[in-house]
């Protein structure tokens, strides 16, 4: 099977496909139910901090900019513990049909109490993970949006090895361009990372939500319609610049990175020459095939 039977029965979305969010995690390899925002809040027990539609925020200083919700801790909220440092975390999103923006991870570290206290509208929170315009222009390149659909709707990210220990929250947002005004979709879970080492985040890398954004912000007002986005090939993704970065400030400098050599169905891998490299790829082999170097999934790569 692709997926778990608990990670399928949590793809259902209620009729609700328009949009959506983080349904379900991987944590090295242990799979978490996410949040089930269509359904009744009691009984529910979940690492997700609770959230209530898959609607899109459209306000950058939105109070629900966070979680996507009022920042507070289900009744019967979880943490998934432990969480080595330096270990994966995979968020699964329901069917996502935004391939344009970026893939963004934060953390904010809580108390030695724990998460389950923490309002995560006053928690102060760094930039673990980035990615925007992978190549091409703004208007018909290749984007961290469409790689995250491309990847079987997941996005996975590393907990830095010099984190340092302790309880925090995650939290995974994608910012869909394909409408103005851009539209935000975060979701945060609780976890508690091990074997951590001892780099805080700066003073410039920490931000609060609502607050980390601007609505003037050049990510958040890029118009991937406009003539100027036919021939430009970069994109400032908004927030502090990323943990453990040296020099600077909010705004990063625009950069951009190689796109993936894409597939071509029915998965068909190919090397950076875009010749041939090998057929198939299982689809009962996990949430994610693991491809060769130079090798990806496009995104007719998983039914």
């Amino acid at each position: 099977m692709l997926l778990t039977a608990a990670l399928a029965a949590s793809l259902y979305v209620g009729g609700v496909a328009a949009h959506g969010g983080v349904i379900a995690y991987s944590i090295d390899g242990k799979y978490y139910d996410g949040w089930k925002p269509y359904n009744s809040a009691s009984g529910q027990t979940s690492i997700q901090r609770p959230w209530a539609t898959f609607d899109p925020i459209l306000d950058a200083t939105s109070s629900t900019l966070a979680c996507n919700n009022d920042g507070l801790p289900g009744p019967l909220q979880l943490t998934a513990s432990p969480v080595a440092a330096g270990s994966k975390v995979t968020g699964y999103w329901n069917t996502w049909p935004h391939d344009t923006g970026p893939v963004i991870t934060y953390l904010s570290q809580c108390p030695s109490s724990g998460c389950t206290s923490v309002n995560a509208q006053t928690a102060k929170w760094f930039k673990i993970q980035e990615a925007g315009l992978l190549g091409g222009t703004v208007e018909k390149g290749n984007w961290a949006a469409g790689a995250m659909i491309a990847n079987n709707n997941s996005w996975t990210t590393t907990i830095p090895s010099t984190v340092p220990s302790g309880h925090y929250l995650i939290r995974f947002e994608t910012i869909a361009l394909h409408s103005m005004p851009a539209q935000f979709y975060p979701e945060c879970a609780q976890i508690e990372i091990t074997g951590g080492g001892s780099l805080a985040p700066s003073a410039d890398q920490l931000v609060t939500f609502p607050g980390g954004y601007k609505a003037s912000d050049p990510g958040v007002t890029i118009d991937i319609y406009g003539q100027a986005a036919k021939t430009q090939t970069t994109y400032v993704i908004p927030g502090p610049r990323l943990y453990g970065s040296s020099g600077g400030s909010n705004p990063p400098t625009p950069t951009t990175t190689t796109a993936p050599v894409l597939c071509t169905p029915p998965y068909v891998l190919q090397d950076s020459t875009g010749h041939p490299k090998s057929t198939g790829c299982p689809l009962d082999s996990g949430p994610t095939c693991n491809l060769s170097a130079g090798c990806s999934l496009d995104s007719t790569g998983f039914d």
